[in-house]
This record gives structure tokens, C-alpha cells and sequence, in this order.
């Protein structure tokens, strides 16, 4: 048995029952105890408080629109005919914001059965909450819904996704992104990554899985879960233990087992540490003290060596699968997965509380917006701020199998779990999600999709999208100056001060952009498309900002003049003056390498014709020597030629009418398709982005049920 992953298993689905078959035939009038909010979290240890004024400020978490449902770990089931039948009164006067408010106050009462009996009424909540102009409400209440169906509902949800501009629709494939910073790595301003999917080496991975790390405060002992070894001599079984590695001189030692008592004839695995190093939480399986098939331990490690491991106990542990522990930065709380019965889905996220006694209080579940009807596991809890991640297939925003997801508790309320990204999340699943206290780094296990059991460990340096801080919000749009129509194109963001990785994204259809960054650092922003040059701002983020940009697109079918491009008389020098478009001409053909230029230099009449022609041969040559130098570009891509006054544009009656003669032209030719001599890698900009989810559908009325 596996101690990191719940072995598949099976729920019953409870009788389900529509808003409308509940609320059918009852008469009797309405009411119900409310639970006063401040109670809750009078009872919450340390770590599951509110963050402080000053942690809120620093991290600048806001409070979403995500319900708080008290009754969650007090009663399995909530029901009051009195209750649903007032609110049957008010949708039959079409009283929508009575109707709203009642149901409201019911479904704040849910327990966890609720969520799968009576998911439609979440979603009739919604419908209200939208019809009284509240969309942001709304959505909440649909993605509950959603998130704890127990069945297919397309159309409900393609009207969430109209409703919704989903992050996953809007990142740039990697290997795009990648493309990207090669082209422009050496650009002072773009560094190149540092690397994702970066596996930890062979001191630590071996040929069978290899997961679940955890980190010591010092970030210099690794301990992780391994099915390296065997056991049994007629049939060979996987043998699964703790191993730790430290540190040295930068680079992981070879693994080697914990010792006994901690590894032991059972299995063992999905650690975490105490900060200062000498209490271990882990996972026991098959053992003849177990509870259930796995089960919470804890030992100590005194006088150079670690105690006998103690069970957590019947308060914590249960007769099923319980694994993978973290502990809160006050370790007086203790988060873990457990496939037990009485959840919301196959596999939840539950935690429980020390007491002044020292004991560790009855598990309790996390709640419907962490856990949804699949699986919840591997969590982590930042050792500084709180800020949980753990992985789920269950969450409405998703790249692959298991991605990774964190979510903040403000004001009392985990908020909506937010995707890591796809610099982390892959087309396989991630687990086991851990960073460093400095959140520099990152250490988890991945599958490739097409070997889906097989884990490694991986370690990069964490990018933005994972940052515990980065909640500062940056928005913007960019349009064309002339039309003033929204631009399509790619938009990345660079941490100057830290190097920090930040995904790219597709500008939407709107031209608008949005990124959570983190507050105090230098950032500079770049939009690439073959509609226009490169559009490139230096900021320092202070505060939520908002950004207007606007650029000129590019007419293919018309030469660039720039007036700036002017040399000084009888010579072809590059001047200073023409660095910054020639700079920007070179860094658009850096961005698009399958696109050529077309450089033509032309002169006034005056002079000798022989001599001019020269000139303007030499002008342009200069021109295209200037940009493939600038560009680092292959020499093909640029042709050059002068073609002195062969071609004017005015007939010179005035001075004014021999400068407009004297000008350097500049076409951008666009690549003619898939041709096999193309010696260029394909644009990485796509004529369009993926496809936006369909055409919002109606909104429902005050008397459909939605479903």
C-alpha cells in the first residue's frame, strides 16, 4: 500500500433530489437557527485565524466573493421544511432578492451531505445572485455546484465557462514559451529560465517512485517517500520508506534510508519535519497498530536518535487512508489527506487542532472550496505565510491529471484555490507541492503523461504563479493608436530584481491582460505580435496598477518610413539618432524569426545619378549590417538595396520635396507558408489564440432551476 496516494476506491452517491422536489408541498412557516460567524473563530487554532492587518497588507490578499459554511463539521445533513417553503413563497411572487436571501441563509447551513443531495440549489443561488446583479457572487455559488455534481451537466457547464475568461485558455503553451525566451536571450532586459521540470539527479530518483518531499527550516535535509526496495522472497513486493539527502556544497548527497525505529518492516512515507528538526509526522501502513490500512505517526529524535513512532490516535486517525501530514507555522495544526468516509469526494484535505494539553483534537474537513466530489491530496502549508497549495483533479481550472493549487485564508475563509500554472502543472500530475521557507525554490513529484504512476522528484526555482506574495494585481489593455481596435498578441512579464519565471500569456480578444505580481520588485513588461513592434515598459510595482498602452499595427501592404532615418549628407554612417528604430526593427526580427526584411535606400535628384545610386546601395548595407549585428540574425534574412533616385516619391519643386525623396524604406515580408526550405523556426505566434469558450447562453430566468 502506497502511504503517499489513497488506493482507488468507491462512494455511494446519496438519492438526489432537485430545489424543486424539496420545496414542493411544504406549507409550515419559516425558520432556523444562525450560526454567529465570530464563534467559529473564536474556536480556530493559530493557524487557521485570520491573517492580521499587516500580513494582509504585505501580501495584499483581497476577499473574494467564496461563502463560509460554518456547519460543515457539525451536521452531516442540514434540513427545515419551514425554510424551504418560505422560499418557495418568495419565487412565487417573484420577490428574487427575498428569494435570494433566504436561500442563502439555508444554504449557509449545509452540512457535507448537502453538497451532493442538494447541489441544484447551489446552483439556483446563483441564478439569483446573477438576476439581482451580483456576478461575482454568482459565480461562487456556480462553481460549488460545479466543483460537487454528481453527474454531467454541459450545458451548466458552458454557461460557467462563458461567464468565466479561464487562465488556462490564456497561457501560452510552453513549449511556445520557451521559443520565446530563446529568441530573446540575449536581450539584457528578457533572461532566459532557469529551468522547469527539473529533475532532482540520480543521488535522488531512482527507477521505482520517488515522492513526497519535505524540506527542514534550513532547507539542507530532505526527507521523501521511495518504493526502491523490495521485500518477500517468493513474491517481490515494493517496500516503501523515508530517505533523506543533505545538502552540500550545493548539491544533494546520495539518498540513504532513515533508520530504525522509523523505517520498519511496514511501509513508510509522505513526511513532514518540525522547524527545528526533531519531531517527524509520517504515514505507517498494514501495520498491526493502524487504525485503518494507513495512519498518522509521530516520533522524536533525542540524544542522536529518533524515539519509538506513536500513533496519532483514534481523534485523528480512521479506518481508512490517512497520509501525507504538513504542519502550520505554528505547528499547532496538522493538515493531511484521508479517503475516510463522510467526506466530499474519493480522497479530502482534513486537519486537526492541538489542544493546551498537547493533544491533537478531532479531524475536521477543510470545507466544499478546497475539496470537491474527486481528489484532494498532498497539501502543504507555507511555513511563513498562511497560504495552503495541494493537488486536485477536482478544481474547475486545470492542465492535466493532478495540477497543484494554493489557496489563502482571509478573513476567516479559504479563498478559491488558484492553478500554479503551467510552468509547474503539466499535461501528467504533480503532487506533493514544497518550497523553501524563503520561497525560492520548489521540490515536488511528477508523472509523465504517459506513465502516469511513475514519480521523480523535480526542484527549479519557483516561479511567480507559486509565489506565497504575489498577490499584487497588474491589468492592462493595449490598442492601436489609430483605430483604437484591441491588439492580439503575447504578454510577458520579466522580475528584474530576482529573475523570477512568469508565464506568458495571449492578450484577450478585448486587448486586456491581467498577472499577479509581487509588490516592491522591478518588472519589465513585453507584448510581441507580427502586428505590431514589440511594445516593451519597465515598471516598479507599487500597489494594484492598471496600464493603458497603445501602439501602431503594422500595414504589410506599405513600406515603413521613419523620419528619423536620415544620414548625414554624401555619407551612409549610422547615426545615434536611428539606434532606437533600427533597435526596434532588429528585436522584431529577433521575436519573429520566419520573417524577412526588405531594405530600400533611395536619394534626391541633385548630383551625380551614378554617385547616388552608390550612396543609397552603401546607406542600406549599413542598415543591414546595423540590425543582423544588433539581432545576432542569420545574414539571409535581410536583403539590402539602393536604388538612388530612380524612384521618387514627389517631383522636387521644393527642399521639402527632395527630403521626402531621400528616405530608406523598410518591408516586413511575412513567411509564405511551410515551404521546405524554410531554414527558420515556425513563428511562435499563432494568427490567433485558442479558441474562447462559446457564446454565453441566456442567462436563466427566476423560474428555470438550471439544470
Amino acid at each position: 500500500m502506497r502511504t503517499g496516494l489513497p488506493s482507488p476506491g468507491f462512494r455511494i452517491d446519496m438519492p438526489r433530489f432537485t430545489f424543486l422536489s424539496l420545496c414542493c408541498g411544504l406549507l409550515l412557516a419559516f425558520g432556523w437557527p444562525v450560526a454567529v460567524q465570530g464563534q467559529q473563530k473564536n474556536t480556530l487554532p493559530n493557524s487557521q485565524r485570520p491573517l492580521s492587518a499587516k500580513v494582509i497588507r504585505q501580501m495584499r490578499t483581497r476577499l473574494d466573493q467564496t461563502p463560509v459554511f460554518p456547519n460543515v463539521n457539525r451536521v452531516a445533513y442540514f434540513s427545515d421544511k419551514k425554510a424551504l417553503r418560505e422560499i418557495q413563497r418568495a419565487e412565487k411572487r417573484k420577490n428574487w432578492p427575498a428569494a435570494r436571501n433566504l436561500l442563502e441563509l439555508y444554504v449557509g447551513q449545509f452540512g457535507i451531505e448537502n453538497f451532493y443531495r442538494d447541489t441544484p440549489m447551489l446552483w439556483r443561488l446563483g441564478q439569483l445572485w446573477d438576476r439581482t446583479g451580483n456576478p461575482e457572487r454568482a459565480k461562487a455559488y456556480y462553481r460549488l455546484a460545479l466543483k460537487h455534481r454528481r453527474q454531467s451537466l454541459t450545458k451548466v457547464q458552458q454557461y460557467y465557462d462563458s461567464l468565466e475568461n479561464k487562465d488556462t485558455d490564456l497561457y501560452v503553451p510552453l513549449k511556445t514559451y520557451y521559443e520565446l525566451v530563446d529568441y530573446r536571450k540575449n536581450i539584457a532586459t528578457f533572461r532566459p529560465p532557469k529551468g522547469v521540470y527539473t529533475s532532482m539527479g540520480d543521488a535522488i530518483n531512482s527507477k521505482k517512485e520517488d515522492y513526497g518531499p519535505t524540506l527542514r527550516a534550513d532547507a539542507d535535509l530532505l526527507i521523501f517517500s521511495s518504493k526502491r526496495k523490495t521485500r518477500g522472497r517468493l513474491q517481490e513486493v515494493a517496500d516503501e520508506d523515508l530517505y533523506q539527502s543533505r545538502r552540500e556544497n550545493g548539491l544533494w548527497t546520495e539518498a540513504e534510508p532513515l533508520p530504525k525505529p522509523i523505517n520498519s518492516s511496514y511501509n513508510e512515507g509522505s513526511a513532514c519535519i518540525s522547524k527545528d528538526g526533531t519531531t517527524l509526522y509520517f504515514t505507517r501502513c498494514e501495520c498491526p497498530t493502524c487504525h485503518g490500512n494507513c495512519d498518522l505517526y509521530e516520533a522524536h529524535f533525542k540524544d542522536g536518535k529518533w524515539s519509538v513512532p506513536k500513533s496519532l490516535g483514534a481523534n485523528v486517525n480512521s479506518t481508512a487512508w490517512d497520509s501525507q501530514p504538513t504542519l502550520s507555522p505554528g505547528e499547532d495544526t496538522l493538515y493531511f489527506a484521508s479517503d475516510r468516509l463522510g467526506g466530499f469526494g474519493l480522497s479530502d484535505i482534513w486537519f486537526t487542532a492541538k489542544g493546551k494539553n498537547g493533544q491533537w483534537g478531532p479531524a475536521q474537513n477543510m470545507g466544499p472550496v478546497v475539496n470537491t466530489r474527486e481528489s484532494e491530496v498532498s497539501p502543504f502549508y507555507h511555513p511563513l505565510y498562511h497560504v495552503l497549495y495541494f493537488s486536485s483533479r477536482g478544481q474547475l481550472l486545470n492542465f492535466g491529471d493532478f495540477d497543484i493549487y494554493k489557496t489563502y485564508r482571509v478573513g476567516g475563509r479559504w479563498q478559491e484555490p488558484i492553478n500554479i500554472g503551467p510552468l509547474v502543472n503539466g499535461k501528467g500530475s504533480e503532487y506533493y507541492f514544497t518550497i523553501d521557507a524563503d520561497s525560492k525554490d520548489l521540490y515536488y513529484a511528477r508523472s509523465e503523461q504517459k506513465d502516469l504512476k511513475n514519480l521523480d522528484l523535480y526542484s527549479f526555482p519557483l516561479p511567480m504563479e507559486a509565489q506565497p506574495t504575489a498577490t499584487t494585481h497588474v491589468e492592462g489593455s493595449l490598442i492601436d493608436s489609430v483605430s483604437r481596435k484591441p491588439l492580439n498578441g503575447i504578454v510577458s512579464i520579466i522580475d528584474t530584481d530576482n529573475g523570477i519565471e512568469v508565464a506568458s500569456k495571449y492578450l484577450r480578444d478585448d486587448g486586456s491582460f491581467d498577472f499577479d505580481l509581487m509588490e516592491g520588485s522591478h518588472y519589465v513588461m513585453l507584448i510581441q505580435s507580427p502586428d505590431f513592434f514589440s511594445v516593451e515598459k519597465s515598471f516598479a510595482l507599487q500597489g494594484d496598477t492598471v496600464m493603458k498602452l497603445m501602439t501602431n499595427a503594422i500595414d504589410y501592404k506599405l513600406p515603413l518610413v521613419f523620419k528619423n532615418i536620415e544620414f548625414d549628407q554624401d555619407k551612409a554612417t549610422i547615426r545615434a539618432s536611428m539606434h532606437p528604430i533600427l533597435d526596434r526593427i532588429a528585436v522584431f526580427m529577433v521575436d519573429h524569426p520566419a520573417f524577412r526584411l526588405n531594405i530600400a535606400g533611395h536619394t534626391d535628384s541633385k548630383g551625380d545619378s551614378d554617385f547616388n545610386l552608390t550612396l543609397s546601395q552603401d546607406r542600406a548595407e549599413a542598415i543591414r549590417r546595423y540590425i543582423e549585428q544588433k539581432g545576432k540574425l542569420p545574414p539571409n534574412r535581410i536583403e539590402s538595396m539602393g536604388y538612388g533616385s530612380t524612384q521618387p516619391l514627389k517631383d522636387e519643386v521644393t527642399k521639402e520635396d527632395a527630403r521626402t525623396n531621400r528616405r530608406v524604406e523598410f518591408r516586413l515580408l511575412k513567411p509564405d507558408g511551410n515551404s521546405s526550405d524554410e531554414p527558420f523556426k515556425a513563428d511562435p505566434f499563432p494568427s490567433s489564440k485558442p479558441a474562447a469558450p462559446g457564446k454565453p447562453e441566456p442567462k436563466p430566468t427566476g423560474g428555470d432551476d438550471g439544470w
